[in-house]
């Protein structure tokens, strides 16, 4: 058998103790007050219960509580005041951003045009000066990656689009396998996620399985509120039943904050339970002693990661006593 763990833990422990460095928000566009409503709720509700960036303040009235009153004004509700509707971005490229008037016009169609087109060319901007700086640091680094890939990680995190997997961890391209859904979920009934497990585990070989959920996961916050959230009842049922098995723990933590960020721990912790059930990786495990499965919850104040110290051995063998796959 493979003594690979020491290896792998000191690995594991070089990338959570990369901070993150912060960035600037790249602003949204509302077209439209429907668009606005469905875009609003969805986001409030399932990815982030932080505000939205200055860019488009979105004060549409979400699944997780009543609009506030400062949302009565139809111009709030879509621009930040500004001398001009388009204005200069802090940037090192030219990019507009899209803002009221002084006299609270909304933009035209014509502006609206404009920054439509300069925030979707601003992308291959950067991207042929992502390019440029790889070819010119390492002449041979396109040719390496067109070769293949053979991460040692699968990353399961959460969409929240402030968590990108390999900034945070210090990772380049080719290193890291990734999925990413609401609120960081792994069920079994989800071909998605088990497709990506199993062709991770089976095919790329990976060493490590890592589960990042996040405090403020406004997904987890969703399926704590009491109300029909139609589309997302089946996908948030998930979480609820994290609560219900926690139920006790949860409810004898007076601080409601406290509460909401101890479930966001404890449901990472059930995603990685349910990874471990998994005929790939217990089968894996079996031959190879990996791969190994951690539980992590990244935390916006400080940019760090957070290492639940999940006991993978420990947790197989309970798991193994009902859904033993190991020799299927």
């Amino acid at each position: 058998m493979l003594r690979a763990r020491p290896m792998l833990a000191s690995s594991l422990r070089s990338i959570a103790r990369i901070p993150t460095q912060p960035s600037s928000t790249t602003p949204s566009l509302a077209v439209s007050r429907p668009i606005i409503a469905v875009a609003a709720r969805f986001a409030s509700s399932c990815c982030s219960s932080a505000p939205p960036s200055n860019a488009l303040a979105l004060r549409s009235s979400s699944l997780l509580s009543p609009p506030s009153s400062s949302s009565s004004s139809s111009s709030s509700a879509f621009f930040t005041p500004s001398a001009s509707h388009l204005s200069p971005s802090p940037s090192s490229h030219s990019f507009t951003t899209l803002r009221m008037s002084p006299d609270g016009s909304p933009p035209s169609a014509e502006e609206v045009s404009k920054y439509l087109r300069q925030s979707h060319d601003r992308l291959f901007e950067h991207n042929r000066a992502w390019a440029a700086e790889k070819a010119e640091r390492d002449p041979g680094y396109f040719a390496k990656l067109a070769e293949g890939q053979s991460p040692e990680y699968l990353w399961i995190g959460c969409s929240d689009s402030r968590i990108p997997a390999e900034q945070i961890t210090g990772l380049e391209p080719g290193e890291a396998f990734i999925h990413r859904n609401i609120a960081n979920l792994v069920c079994n009934t989800d071909l998605n996620v088990m497709s990506v497990i199993n062709y991770a585990v089976r095919h790329l070989g990976v060493k490590h399985i890592i589960v990042c959920g996040h405090y403020g996961c406004g997904g987890v916050k969703a399926a704590m509120t009491p109300k029909d959230l139609g589309l997302l009842n089946p996908w948030l049922r998930n979480i609820r039943d994290v609560y219900r098995l926690h139920e006790k723990e949860l409810d004898a933590v007076a601080d409601q904050e406290q509460r909401y960020n101890r479930l966001v721990e404890l449901n990472v912790e059930e995603q990685c339970r349910n990874i471990i059930k998994t005929a790939a990786v217990q089968q894996s495990y079996a031959k190879n002693q990996f791969p190994i499965v951690h539980g992590w919850v990244f935390g916006f104040h400080d940019g760090l990661l957070k290492d639940l110290k999940i006991d993978f051995q420990a947790v197989l063998n309970d798991v193994q006593k009902i859904y033993n796959l190991a020799d299927a």
